[in-house]
């Protein structure tokens, strides 16, 4: 008797928990709605973007003409087109301003899922999000603070007859590609918590790989390293590496949790 009340004891705990039930009409509806409230968002934040973006390019120049400096050359940068640096202040407001309205760019996306979710599971979804931008951040500060400078140095290390003339745009272009490729470098251990979740990988499949998985690491590495010398390669590949190891660790307490929630699931099951 006691067995057999169990699971419907859970499952009440269960309905409890969970949110209100919304129609297929009601649920485009509430899309529509965090759709316009986050667009709504990113404007707003793309203007007050446009207003910070010429104080912050002096942020972004800063690793270029300190490169300029070691190597003793004109510490200055150019524009070749008569909009180009209009282009560049507008460029990086965008980008400033989706940055300014992810937080609630992230609640609205929250706002939709939430409804749908257990409680347990709006925890989880919770530390998902603020995992991803975490990572993302630590992406981009890993790349501003220690790739850029590195590689700036290395480009304008050859001296020649030439004198370099450096624009801002294609400056700004460089910086974009080194900062965002690293940001999403970083999400390598949320890829592989999903992996894990659906059963794809384990924490015993990614260690007995892990050669191949270097492997793909140095083919990524060359791709996205924006010189050809090996200790720049090396300088990219590092951090990914460091990653694959925190991924084999979220796997594993991935793996963990599914075997205590199946081992409990038995355990309520009557027989």
């Amino acid at each position: 008797m006691t067995n057999s009340s169990q699971p419907d004891n859970s499952l009440t705990a269960r309905l409890e928990e969970s949110g209100g039930q919304m129609t297929f009409f009601e649920h485009l509806s509430e899309l529509r709605k965090r759709i316009i409230n986050s667009l709504y968002a990113i404007g707003v934040g793309a203007f007050v973007g446009v207003y910070l973006s010429q104080k912050f390019i002096n942020f972004i120049i800063q690793p270029m003409i300190k490169a300029l400096k070691e190597a003793g050359l004109e510490q200055k940068l150019i524009y070749t087109h008569p909009a180009g640096y209009l282009n560049m202040v507008i460029t990086l407001g965008v980008y400033l301003g989706v940055v300014l309205a992810s937080p609630i760019v992230l609640y609205q996306i929250w706002l939709f899922v939430a409804p749908a979710l257990y409680k347990h599971e709006r925890g989880a979804v919770t530390g998902f999000l603020f995992s991803t931008v975490f990572l993302f951040l630590a992406g981009i500060a890993f790349g501003y603070f220690v790739t850029l400078p590195y590689v700036l140095r290395f480009l304008v290390s050859f001296k020649g007859p030439v004198v370099p003339m450096i624009s801002i745009n294609e400056y700004f272009d460089l910086i974009l590609l080194i900062l965002l490729g690293l940001g999403l470098v970083f999400e390598l251990p949320i890829l592989i918590f999903f992996l894990s979740l659906f059963g794809i990988v384990t924490p015993r499949f990614l260690w007995q790989n892990f050669r191949y998985a270097i492997l793909i690491i140095a083919v990524v590495a060359a791709i996205i390293t924006p010189t050809p010398d090996a200790q720049t390669m090396l300088i990219f590949m590092l951090p990914m590496v460091a990653l694959y190891f925190v991924g084999i660790g979220v796997s594993a307490a991935v793996v963990r949790k599914k075997k205590r929630q199946l081992a409990a699931e038995s355990v309520g099951t009557p027989p």
